[in-house]
């Protein structure tokens, strides 16, 4: 082997991560399925009216291409979510707390 060729296959090597790290980042949206019990939830959430002790701060949007981190669209297939999500009504039963916001730019997942 020659270093050109050794050259070219570092090259496609770059190329074929790079393009996986960005096919990650595309897909990983946040279309979100809201389940009507708790056995098909992926998360249990509570919302809460304090913006200060939620977990997530989310946004819904009307476009699914706008979805990612904090703003959530509402798929109606569960097998098209990203994340399945149960509202309850006891804080304590809760895995995260969320706040929705009316700003799109608050919206945030820890």
């Amino acid at each position: 082997m020659n270093k050109n060729m050794l050259l070219l296959g570092l090259i496609r090597f770059i190329l074929f991560f790079g393009s996986l790290i960005l096919f990650i980042r595309v897909m990983n949206g946040q279309q979100i399925y809201l389940c009507d019990t708790r056995f098909c939830a992926d998360e249990i959430i509570y919302v809460t009216q304090n913006k200060y002790e939620a977990d997530w701060i989310i946004y819904f949007t009307e476009n699914r291409y706008e979805a990612g981190e904090g703003k959530w669209y509402i798929v109606n297939n569960k097998y098209q979510a990203d994340i399945k999500v149960w509202a309850t009504e006891n804080k304590y039963q809760a895995d995260k707390l969320i706040y929705f916001t009316n700003n799109r730019y608050e919206a945030k997942m820890d």
